[in-house]
């Protein structure tokens, strides 16, 4: 890599990556000779088969996991383990149930030694981004899931990522809400420009939510395909494109 090549913030680079496990004393490849380019500002979904590595290769970019080969570079930079540039956002929420709504937004920004004053005024502008203000004061057990979600994404949003790590996260909700929220994910990313990375096993929340639509081979080392999904937002899950494009993934995964 060229050390003089520029990045656009939220860039994401990974060559020659390799990712195994030691099961029962066998080594299990999960990702091998991983080679992906994601643009700065542009909405990823990673599908793929049970065990195809997506939770993974999200790990990995979040730095909870390290790999055994290959590189990571965020805006051109190698990662080493967690950093301030990426958020995370998980299938359950994880808030603590003894702070108000308010102060678990505020929570990661206290860690980070900001001021008090600075860090309510930020988690609260962040609370009306995802339409919590009314509930601010609230307690974890007085939210719906969907709530709880959205005061998630509040708290990722609140440390300003560049890049927004997201690992199942409307799998626990019902339908209705899932489209909702499906909604607002859309329309944060919209607004706050960030790098969004899903991992989902819903392919009609990965057309929705994506600009390209990863799919992970089963067979490690077998070539990944890029799917773009050229599509105006808001979208329009009844337009025959759309439709054409979810088909098209189910086919893929033997569903259709």
């Amino acid at each position: 890599m060229n050390a003089m090549t520029s990045f656009e913030r939220g860039t994401v680079t990974i060559r020659d990556l390799s990712k195994s496990f030691s099961i029962n004393g066998r080594d299990l490849n999960v990702l091998k000779a991983f080679d992906l380019d994601i643009h700065a500002g542009e909405s990823l979904a990673i599908v793929g088969a049970s065990g195809s590595g997506k939770t993974t290769l999200l790990r990995v970019l979040a730095g909870l996991e390290y790999a055994d080969g290959g590189e990571v570079l965020i805006d051109g930079r190698p990662i080493q383990g967690i950093g301030n540039e990426r958020a995370v956002i998980f299938q359950e929420p994880r808030l603590l149930p003894w702070r108000t709504v308010l102060d678990n937004v505020s929570f990661p920004l206290e860690m980070r030694r900001l001021d008090a004053a600075t860090a309510q005024k930020r988690a609260l502008h962040y609370l009306t981004l995802v339409g919590l203000r009314d509930f601010a004061e609230a307690l974890p057990a007085q939210l719906s899931g969907g709530m709880a979600q959205r005061v998630g994404i509040a708290r990722a949003l609140a440390v300003q990522p560049e890049i927004l790590l997201l690992d199942e996260p409307l799998g626990a909700l019902d339908a209705m809400t899932k489209i909702t929220m499906q909604e607002e994910l859309t329309r944060i990313w919209t607004e706050e420009k960030v790098t969004m990375i899903t991992v989902t096993h819903d392919l009609e929340e990965a057309v929705y939510l994506a600009d390209r639509v990863l799919i992970l081979p089963k067979e490690k080392g077998g070539a990944i395909r890029l799917v773009p999904v050229d599509l105006p937002r808001p979208r329009d899950r009844s337009d025959p494109r759309f439709v054409h494009l979810r088909e098209g993934l189910l086919r893929e995964f033997g569903l259709h």
